[in-house]
Order: C-alpha cells, then structure tokens, then sequence
C-alpha cells in the first residue's frame, strides 16, 4: 500500500514538472525591437540612439562608368571605400554603355524597377523621374559635414521644388582639346573664334590631315560641338531661354548662326569619314592615336588621354571659340554639376543607401581628379600635386567660369531632348538645312 502511495505522489510531481515547463514555453516571444525584460526608466544599450552596424546589406549601383569610361577607376576606388567602411554593405556595380543607358534608365522608372542607386543627370532628365514618385528625397542625410564640402550651389541641379534627389562629383565642361604638336608643325594656335577655327581647320585640311574627330552614331559627341557653338553665339540666358521653353523663340538668327557654322565644318571636310558609324570610343581613337588634331567633348578627356595616348605631353585643352562677343564670352561654358547619383524610392534600405550616395560622390570627386577624369565638385581637402596639368587648366576654367550651362539634352526633359538629337542628326547628314532645323526646334519647344 506505502508503495502504491509513494508511486501515485511521484508520478503527481512529474505532472505537476511536465505542467510548469509547458507553461513557460507557451508565454509570448518578444517582438523585434522590444524586450521580455521589465520595463525601465533607464535605456538599455539596445536602444541607444546610435544605429546598429549594417549587416548583410546589398545595394545596387547603376551607373555608366564601364570599363573604357574615364571615371571607371574613382567608381571601383569609391566602392571599395565604402565597404572597407562599412563591413556588412556590399555594393553591387553594374555599368552601362551611355546611349543605352538612357533608354535603360527610362524604361526602368516607369516598370519600378530602379537599382538602390543610379546614375543619372540632372536638370530635365530626372525631373519626370522626381514626379513620378521613383526618387527619394536625400535632405535628412545631407548632414553638416557634407554641407561644409559640397556647397547647395553645386546640388542646384539635384534639387526639385526645394527638396534635395541626389548628389554630384564633378563640375564637367566643354572644351577643345586639340594635339599641341601637330598645330606647332603648322605655326598654329589654338582658335579664339570661329573665324580662327576654320583657318585652323583649312591648314590642315591643306596638308591631308582630317582636323575633327566626331560621333555622329552617339549623337551627344555631335550636340557638344552644336551646343557650345550655339552658347558662344546666342549667349547663355537666351540659350537657356529658348531650349526650356522660357518665351525665347528657337526661330532666331542667333540660332541660326550656330547651326549654319556647324554645317559649315561639315561640307568643308572638318570631321573625321564615316562619322555617322563610328561610337565615341571609335572616333576618340583617331584623337588619342594623332590622326586627327582636335576634338570637342566635356572635361573627363583629361583622363583619358593620360592613359591612351601614347605621348600624353603633346596634349593641351582650350575654351570653345566665341562667336559672337555681343553675347558670349570665351569664359561661358557649356557644362556644370549634371553628373548625379540618386536614391530609388523603392530601396529596401534607405538610411544605408542615404549614407552610401554622399560617401561615394565624394570619394568619386576625389578620385575622378587625381585620375584627370573630372574636375571636382566637393572641397579639395587632399595632395593634388600631382594632378595632370590638362586636369587642372579645366579646374581653372571652371573657377573663372562666367556662366555655366547644362548640354541641351540634359537641361531640356526628355521628349524634346530626343527630338533634338534626332533633328541633328539630320542636320549633319543633309537632310535638312540650318534653317529647317531651327524652324523644326521652334516647333518642337512651341516657341
């Protein structure tokens, strides 16, 4: 009987044990981001107002910095920055060929499906991009130690309705450059104004040698000559005016003076053969290889022709010649800070990729002028000694700029951005004359 009863007690015990355990399982988990612990009025260390370290984040770059691209360097330095800093980020850079890009990054917008971070330009290109909702605002994560190196002035271009959509790298302009010895072989100087140019250009035209390497194919290599002809000859606000549809008639003789000058270059023989079939890369060859003399294009060719021509010290850059002084200075530029790294909407990690967009521009800035691809839009806080001296004439003209003005296809949106590149095309092949291809602009602008 004792054993029955000591059996019945222990066996109650068990259960009693079984019960107490099952109790404890069953009680609620804690949620992310609170604690089972009792509430205190003192913050534990998980609470802190310092954010945890990132960890295991991935972010996306987009951008056109490819392999032949002058900035691809100061991209992978600026990468390889960022994650050093912060262990747990890991940036994935996919590139793009330019042209391509355009379409890629359009059509990207509309499907939603923009990278964490893209490359884009600024001004009307992005606008419809901001509208459409796809963009993040930056502002909360342009903190006061990138405000004392990147100044508003140079966001001007990334900033919509007073809100803050991306950050910039460098100040890039437009400018000749042209192969110093072969103009000494012919006593000749870099051109002033376009009357200096075409002597320039018949001289060696008279000796055989092809004077302007060009893109036709990209058509952005053939607007950069057309865009700053058109700014040396209406000046910057009447240009600015007339291609964002300000009340200035693009049906104007000052319009009119650049497209025929233009076509005037063409029908003398100025440009490379085969222009319409060759890729920017293709015809920049011709430039770096001393068959042709000169080419017109933005400041990154700095870069490049320390890395591609073989005797980079037969290199030099001049401002595009004036022409006409009533409205243009020499020291009017086509260019500023367009170049723009953006934040989509759709990130699945914001604060990370608000932080990454300011980091890698600034690393990029630096990078990008110590390789000679860029002049820089933050603060020069770093050794640029030894900076290319092609680099750092482009730096100066930037500094002593008179006016700034962005490439057409970047300050217009996009529909009358195509329609201009397609309009110059036709210009250049003959399909259309000066004075058709303003009346064509004026139409399209509704002015």
């Amino acid at each position: 009987m004792k054993q029955t009863l000591k059996r019945i007690i222990s066996l109650m015990m068990v259960c009693l044990m079984v019960l107490s355990i099952a109790a404890c399982g069953n009680s609620v988990p804690a949620q992310p981001g609170q604690s089972d612990a009792p509430e205190s009025s003192t913050p534990s260390a998980s609470n802190s107002s310092t954010p945890a370290p990132a960890q295991n984040v991935q972010l996306v770059l987009w951008s056109i910095a490819t392999e032949s691209d002058a900035f691809h360097n100061a991209y992978n330095q600026a990468i390889a920055d960022f994650e050093k800093a912060n262990p747990g980020v890991k940036i994935v850079h996919e590139t793009f060929e330019n042209e391509s890009y355009k379409t890629k990054i359009k059509s990207a917008v509309a499907a939603n499906e923009l990278p964490d971070l893209f490359f884009t330009w600024g001004g009307g290109f992005s606008q419809s991009f901001v509208e459409s909702g796809k963009v993040l605002a930056i502002d909360k994560y342009y903190t006061e130690e990138y405000q004392a190196q990147l100044s508003r002035a140079a966001l001007v271009n990334a900033t919509y309705d007073g809100k803050l959509y991306g950050a910039t790298y460098t100040t890039p302009v437009s400018a000749l450059f042209y192969n110093r010895k072969m103009f000494d072989q012919y006593n000749l100087k870099a051109p002033t104004t376009f009357e200096e140019l075409v002597n320039v250009c018949q001289t060696f035209i008279n000796n055989g040698i092809t004077p302007i390497g060009v893109s036709v194919k990209d058509t952005w290599v053939l607007a950069m000559t057309h865009d700053a002809l058109t700014l040396k000859s209406a000046g910057p606000e009447k240009t600015k005016k007339a291609i964002t549809r300000g009340g200035q008639s693009y049906n104007d003789p000052d319009f009119l003076a650049s497209a025929t000058k233009l076509k005037q270059l063409i029908d003398m023989g100025a440009y490379v053969e085969g222009a319409t079939g060759l890729s920017n890369d293709e015809a920049s060859q011709y430039f770096y290889n001393g068959t042709v003399p000169m080419y017109i294009t933005g400041s990154w060719m700095a870069g490049s022709i320390m890395t591609d021509c073989e005797h980079p010290e037969d290199y030099d850059v001049a401002p595009i010649p004036v022409i006409n002084g009533n409205n243009a200075k020499i020291t009017d530029f086509m260019g500023g800070a367009a170049d723009t790294i953006m934040v989509a909407a759709s990130t699945k990690n914001p604060d990370v990729a608000g932080k990454a967009v300011f980091e890698l521009t600034r690393s990029i800035s630096k990078y990008a002028y110590l390789d000679g691809a860029g002049v820089p839009a933050w603060e020069v806080d770093y050794d640029d000694s030894a900076v290319n001296p092609i680099t750092a004439k482009l730096a100066q003209y930037a500094t002593g700029a008179t006016s700034f003005t962005l490439w057409f296809d970047t300050l217009m949106n996009a529909n009358d951005a195509g329609e201009y590149l397609a309009l110059l095309q036709q210009l250049y092949i003959g399909s259309i004359t000066p004075q058709e291809f303003v009346e064509a602009m004026a139409e399209q602008l509704g002015s």
